[in-house]
């Protein structure tokens, strides 16, 4: 019997007993699956159980998302970074009522072709929701399976992501759902990344090639990553008249039709800054302090020097108070964190 047709015997039972309760695991509403396997990725469980609430307390049907606000969104999506990921579920959104009459559809060719969805979002949908032997294969399973077999083809190879899931789905049992659920389960839990796995605690440490050889921490393979491009900016966090100046983004590219604050390339000292302020018609009439903050993208690093200031016109940015910025305005992380300095915000 090969590793993956043992996989369902001891994962089931072990899942059946330590499955851990999260919100999403109440019901096999699709769109409530489909919204939490698009917020869980490349975010932590702990952080979405707040956002995954809220934004089904707001946008509980497929039908109010795909009317919603980008603004709304963009909002209740803030913090949670990868904006593109919210836009896409309200693209999504939108062609199911209009290809669909508003129910989600059940072929997994036709979830597949949702904007935002690809063969992991796919599988978790079609085996929870609609119990379909579609194996949802992401980085937690990739990883197990590389330790239980100790393959060391890299797990970011598309053509190995292809040959796991097609081995996995010859294996699946009539509990599609909860098999699917058992394996992200384990990689989250047990056999996770960045620490040592808990092998000793494993269901499947019998027949686990790295848990019998003490290798499993040589595993997975991965590709090596290109080198992030650095990026430096200068953020203007300006004050005038009790509010705060913001303007939108672009609609195309990077962070997307979200609020920042006004910035510029390149790393400014303070007269120069001044200069540039002056020039976009905000007069400068006291600086504040400065800040130093970086944050990462997935390819790019930004390395950015923040000036707050009072000024003694408003130029062309939009002026929010305090509480209106935390209302209305979606600030992504890396300016947000310039705003979160503000005393008595």
């Amino acid at each position: 019997m090969s590793v993956f047709e043992m996989l369902p015997g001891v994962l089931l039972p072990w899942y059946g007993e330590n499955r851990r309760d999260l919100p999403w695991r109440q019901d096999r509403e699709p769109y409530h699956i489909w919204l939490s396997e698009i917020m869980l990725q490349q975010t932590r469980v702990e952080a979405v159980k707040g956002y995954y609430t809220r934004f089904l307390g707001e946008l509980p049907t497929i039908e109010t998302l795909a009317a919603a606000e980008d603004e709304l969104l963009h909002k209740l999506w803030e913090g949670l970074g990868y904006y593109s990921r919210v836009r896409n579920l309200k693209k999504a959104a939108q062609k199911i009522m209009e290809r669909h009459g508003g129910v989600f559809p059940r072929r997994y060719e036709d979830i597949l072709a949702l904007p935002g969805i690809g063969a992991y979002t796919a599988g978790a949908i079609s085996s929870i929701a609609f119990g379909q032997p579609r194996a949802a294969v992401d980085g937690n399973v990739l990883r197990v399976i590389s330790r239980l077999t100790e393959n060391d083809t890299p797990i970011d190879s598309p053509a190995y992501k292809k040959e796991v899931q097609a081995a996995l789905e010859a294996v699946y049992p009539p509990e599609a759902g909860a098999f699917t659920q058992a394996l992200m389960e384990l990689g989250a839990t047990l056999c996770g990344p960045n620490w040592k796995p808990k092998c000793e605690a494993c269901p499947c440490r019998q027949f686990c090639g790295g848990a019998i050889h003490g290798t499993a921490e040589r595993f997975p393979v991965k590709k090596p990553k290109a080198q992030r491009r650095i990026e430096e900016r200068t953020v203007f966090v300006l004050c005038w008249d009790g509010r705060y100046g913001i303007e939108k983004r672009p609609p195309e590219g990077l962070l997307a039709g979200l609020w920042q604050f006004p910035n510029v390339a390149g790393r400014l000292e303070l007269e120069a800054a001044l200069q540039i302020l002056e020039g976009m018609g905000l007069p400068p009439k006291a600086v504040h302090r400065q800040s130093e903050r970086k944050h990462i993208f997935t390819h790019i690093e930004w390395r950015m020097r923040a000036f707050y200031l009072e000024v003694g016109e408003p130029g062309a940015l939009v002026w929010m108070t305090p509480a209106e910025i935390e209302e209305k305005a979606a600030l992504p992380t890396a300016f947000r964190q310039f705003w979160e300095e503000i005393e008595n915000v």
